[in-house]
């Protein structure tokens, strides 16, 4: 029969989130079966255990201290239990990857912010497509997060100990990102070095770079303003492990080509998608979330492969968010 574990999963601060959570969570889990634990895990089904919802899943040798501290860093996992005879719950101490205190992610607010469970879910989905799944504990992936926004998947990687990437067109977004993370780290006493620079190619301003070096180790962060469809001439082929982006909606903003404005992700998936895949290591994957009613996922995986990258099955992470966005993710790996 094996052991028996019950996850309680995390409320989130968004009501429409939370709802939607346990399945979310459900597919998380899979993943983190199928990728970093070797299909050790059982499907996970709810179970009402004394009043509340617990995702409850098996195995057949009970998890080690290296597989309890791959599962600590699920988005929306809040408790551990060993189920017991009689539906009794023994408490499993978990660890995670956080190397920071968490107001690194919570603290900035402002419009537009993706949900930062959903975030982190898409960030540990599409590590865990990758050539180095196994390795999600110890590896110290480098993430590009091609429309970087405010930072949000920028942090997360952060938190993890990752090394992050990120591009946006939006000066004021970077500003602002720039300003916040300075101010943390000084906060904080982490000793670092910053600084914004120009960035040009053959005589040509491109935009500007933030970067941020970590004095205790090698880890450090890169931030461009610049427009992402050029994202091939601001670095090296090969620099990223992990792509990970939220794409725009198309229902209060939109994202910039050399066209101008565009309101839905597949004009900026045709005209971004060559840069950013000759940017990722072969054995590399992408994570993109979008809004199915702006672009229906057979478009989505159309493009995909078009550029050479194999798409994974659904993993069933498709979710309501509000009136005009349903939410899917989308998984590929370079070969």
């Amino acid at each position: 029969m094996g052991t028996e574990y019950a996850l309680l999963v995390a409320p989130s601060a968004n009501r429409v989130y939370t709802q939607s959570a346990p399945d979310l969570t459900r597919a998380e889990l899979a993943a983190f079966s199928a990728g970093a634990l070797e299909g050790r895990l059982g499907p996970a089904t709810p179970r009402d255990l004394g009043g509340q919802t617990y995702l409850v899943f098996a195995t057949e040798d009970p998890l080690t201290s290296e597989d309890l501290a791959v599962l600590g860093n699920l988005s929306s996992g809040l408790a551990l239990y060993e189920l017991v005879p009689g539906d009794l719950l023994r408490p499993i101490r978990t660890s995670a990857l956080d190397k920071f205190d968490d107001d690194l992610i919570t603290i900035p607010k402002y419009s537009g912010k993706t949900n930062e469970n959903f975030t982190k879910l898409l960030l540990n989905v599409t590590a865990l497509a990758s050539a180095w799944a196994g390795d999600f504990g110890s590896r110290t992936f480098t993430v590009l997060d091609p429309v970087a926004g405010r930072g949000t998947t920028l942090n997360q990687a952060l938190m993890y100990g990752w090394n992050p990437i990120g591009i946006e067109i939006d000066g004021k977004d970077l500003d602002a990102y720039a300003a916040f993370l300075k101010t943390w780290l000084r906060r904080k006493r982490i000793k670092h070095s910053a600084d914004i620079t120009p960035v040009r190619r053959e005589g040509r301003k491109l935009g500007r770079r933030f970067d941020v070096e970590f004095t205790s180790d090698d880890r450090r962060l890169t931030f461009f303003e610049a427009d992402t469809t050029q994202a091939r001439a601001l670095m090296k082929r090969q620099v990223a492990d992990l792509l990970v982006a939220d794409l725009p909606y198309g229902v209060v903003h939109g994202s910039r080509t050399s066209k101008g404005l565009e309101r839905g992700p597949a004009e900026l998936l045709s005209a971004a998608l060559p840069g950013w895949i000759e940017l990722i290591r072969p054995g590399g994957a992408v994570g993109l979330s979008w809004n199915t009613h702006v672009a229906p996922r057979e478009q989505a995986v159309e493009l995909l492969e078009r550029h050479g990258l194999a798409v994974l099955a659904p993993i069933g992470l498709e979710h309501w968010v509000d009136q005009g966005i349903t939410r899917d993710v989308l998984v590929a790996r370079r070969s």
